[in-house]
């Protein structure tokens, strides 16, 4: 995937985290953005390391590990900034 796709997929992988995950937290569209890439990227790694895939592309198993790891880290951050 490109640069723009992974911006794109970010994007809709961080707003699907936040409305599955709803709370008070700090950050408008660029730090959603950030979530969902770094969420894709935490959880591809994890899926590669256990077996169970990877974020291959834009397609629904990717979206499921990515958003997983998006809200692995939105737990996080809320875990331990409260």
């Amino acid at each position: 995937m490109g640069i723009l796709s992974w911006l794109i997929f970010g994007l809709i992988v961080g707003a699907l985290a936040k409305w599955i995950m709803p709370g008070k937290d700090p950050g408008g569209i660029f730090i959603t953005t950030l979530l969902g890439i770094a969420g894709a990227m935490v959880g591809g790694f994890l899926a590669s390391f256990i077996g169970i895939g990877s974020v291959s592309g834009f397609n629904f198993g990717s979206l499921i590990i990515a958003v997983a790891g998006a809200l692995l880290l939105l737990w996080l951050y809320k875990k331990f900034k409260s």
